[in-house]
């Protein structure tokens, strides 16, 4: 079998979580931190189901992250996916196998 330095089932796993607009949406607003499935469905005006689904989605495909704090589940971005430009003017997501480069000033949370 072939080396896959490509890492292509990883890669494509990360692109087609990507391809849904809300998880999208969703990737946006934890560009500014940490926050709970409640926060973003208030702030996305969208069913906490709804964004449980999409961040269970997000999670298995090694975009978000996880951590209990009390009775609430935090949620951000993976450490390493929101990387800023050599020159400090863009931000980009780095999958790995591919970079997306995303506007640098995220939504405010309200």
């Amino acid at each position: 079998m072939e080396n896959d330095n490509f890492q292509s089932k990883a890669c494509a796993d990360q692109l087609k979580a990507l391809s849904e607009p809300l998880r999208l949406r969703i990737v946006d607003l934890l560009r500014q931190g940490e926050l709970t499935v409640g926060d973003i469905a208030e702030f996305l005006e969208t069913e906490l189901v709804t964004v449980s689904h999409h961040l269970k989605i997000l999670k298995h495909a090694g975009l978000v992250e996880a951590e209990r704090e009390g009775r609430f589940i935090v949620y951000r971005l993976r450490n390493d996916l929101l990387q800023q430009a050599e020159k400090g003017t863009k931000q980009f997501l780095n999958l790995g196998c591919c970079r997306i480069e995303v506007p640098k000033n995220p939504p405010e949370k309200t």
